[in-house]
């Protein structure tokens, strides 16, 4: 059976809060400031179960496997979990560029110090100084591994010291450098690398959810089958009752007309007080797996479906395709589509990358600098004579402009180069996490090979096992004709009085548990076919599953 496309979204997010924080705003933007110091805690609103009164048809829930199943996809929690456990791999993706956006530092400060003067060459008697920096440096590192630094800084000096000759007096800086490696963490490809581990990491996380939700829904479809099966088995024991039933009646009436004595009635009784212990056990059997089933596609939640009968629309119809299975073929496609072994084959991906992370660690950490200074000088100028106990000239004003003017017009330039090297006589931290990427990938390239054993094994038994339940389903169903067949000469020889009732009771049981065991066979062929595709890797493509 292939069903129609059911599209099944692995990206979608934890919720409104988590989606706001992958697109935090920037500063100094206004939603910047109402998110990071508003007062809302994160919240998390569970949905409601959807889709379950598209199949409900009077009082009662009307499922096929198809719609079955796409309840399940829609409203299972388990599933539901499975989704959302992507989101930490995404955000370890945005967690790897952290390293490549820039960071702006500032800083302020005022200090007044007021000190008893030591010499005459002080200018006062108690020097009063008032200092106010302010600072700012901007950070960035490019993909190439190249950092550029930005800084500007200013600062007002008040002071009552008679001799200086610019009071208030400002200063002011415009600092720019750069710091290029050369060997170590050079170039793009290098930087990328956590990158390019943690989208590994997203693509193997990718992987074991799929698998994980192959058996879930391969556990959602034994469910189902459960639920027929248990049905069956109750509509077998419910008739082998009323058979019961009638036995007894018949018995009892020959007892009341003197064709048999007391003691063979007893006999008749004892069985149809069995068949209605078995039949409610079935009738209760039953319901624990409709439980189960209501849990699967979310029933459960919702008390308007909660205790909503059920009406399971497939039947269990005995095998008709006799082909044998090709078990190599099958093998090669678990190989081909099994997503617990892409999982263990891009380990090796990881062990690769990180190798390389820890070789490019290995390497000396040589770097080109570069750094350009311009500086400024402004404020309120006195001019001075020569010689002590000379009054100062007229004061000409100025600011802090001048000292922006002298900055920006790059009128006082310091320039700089150098080459930094850092050289490690011996760095056993950093070899020691090479020798573990190499030890780490050998033993994922043995986990591999071992996956793929165990694969293999996992096919060959499934094959085996469908195989097998197809010949139990034949054998059960010429058991059953044999049953029925003894039944009625059993019955026939009673009408004429050859046999006892005791025989027509014992053929009466057989037929019972061959009739039991044709549904438990059935049922166990159906769940020996998803467990087949389960192990092949094609359950989700078979159910028309599509993942984006």
């Amino acid at each position: 059976m292939r069903f129609l496309q059911i599209a099944l979204i692995l990206t979608v997010s934890a919720s409104l809060f988590a989606q706001q924080l992958m697109e935090a705003p920037k500063f100094p933007q206004n939603a910047f400031f109402r998110q990071w110091f508003g007062r809302e805690a994160p919240r998390v609103d569970l949905q409601p179960p959807v889709r379950l009164q598209d199949f409900a048809v009077g009082d009662r829930l009307e499922l096929s496997l198809r719609s079955y199943l796409e309840l399940v996809l829609a409203n299972n929690t388990d599933i539901q979990i499975q989704r959302m456990s992507i989101e930490t791999f995404r955000n370890g993706i945005l967690r790897t560029y952290g390293r490549f956006d820039p960071f702006l530092t500032m800083g302020f400060n005022a200090t007044r110090a007021n000190n008893p003067a030591t010499n005459l060459l002080q200018g006062a008697t108690t020097v009063s100084n008032l200092n106010q920096p302010f600072t700012s440096l901007y950070n960035q590192t490019f993909e190439n591994g190249t950092q550029l630094r930005v800084g500007f800084n200013a600062s007002k000096t008040s002071t009552n010291d008679s001799f200086q000759t610019f009071n208030p007096a400002f200063s002011s800086g415009l600092n720019m450098g750069f710091t290029q490696p050369l060997m170590r963490n050079r170039g793009a490809y290098v930087n990328r690398l956590p990158i390019m581990v943690a989208r590994s990491r997203y693509r193997q996380g990718d992987y074991s959810i799929q698998d994980r939700l192959l058996e879930l829904l391969r556990q959602a479809e034994f469910t189902y089958w459960d639920v027929i099966g248990a049905r069956e088995s109750l509509t077998v024991q419910e008739e082998a009752l009323k058979v019961a039933g009638e036995i007894l009646k018949r018995n009892q009436r020959e007892l009341e007309l003197g064709a048999i004595s007391e003691l063979e009635i007893y006999q008749p009784q004892q069985v149809y007080a069995t068949q209605e212990v078995a039949v409610t056990q079935a009738r209760y059997r039953l319901q624990q797996v409709e439980d189960q089933l209501r849990r699967q596609i979310g029933a459960d939640l919702d008390p308007a479906f909660r205790g909503m009968p059920i009406t399971l629309t497939e039947t269990v119809l005995p095998p008709t395709d006799d082909r044998p299975l090709d078990k190599e073929a099958h093998v090669e496609s678990a190989y081909r589509m099994r997503p617990d072994l892409k999982a263990t084959l891009q380990s090796l991906d990881i062990d690769d990358l990180n190798y390389k992370i820890a070789k490019n660690s290995l390497l000396p950490d040589v770097s080109l600098t570069g750094n350009y200074t311009s500086n400024g000088r402004g404020g309120t100028f006195i001019p001075r004579t020569t010689g002590l106990g000379v009054v100062a000239g007229v004061p000409v004003p100025g600011g802090i402009g001048d000292a922006l003017d002298q900055v920006f017009g790059f009128n006082f330039p310091t320039y700089a180069m150098g080459i930094q090297v850092r050289l490690p006589f011996r760095d056993r931290a950093t070899q020691a996490d090479l020798a573990d990427a190499v030890v780490s990938k050998r033993l994922n390239t043995l986990r591999a090979r071992a996956n793929e054993q165990q694969i293999r094994m996992d096919v060959l038994n499934a094959v085996t096992q469908v195989e097998n339940s197809r010949a139990s389903v034949k054998l059960a169903q010429v058991a059953l004709d044999f049953s029925q067949k003894r039944l009625d000469a059993e019955r026939k020889r009673y009408d004429l009085g050859v046999t006892t009732i005791f025989f027509v009771i014992q053929a009466q049981q057989d037929l019972v548990n061959a009739q039991a065991n044709v549904v438990t066979q059935s049922i166990n062929y159906r769940r020996a076919l998803i467990t087949l595709l389960r192990q092949t890797g094609q359950l989700l493509e078979e159910r028309g599953i599509v993942i984006q």
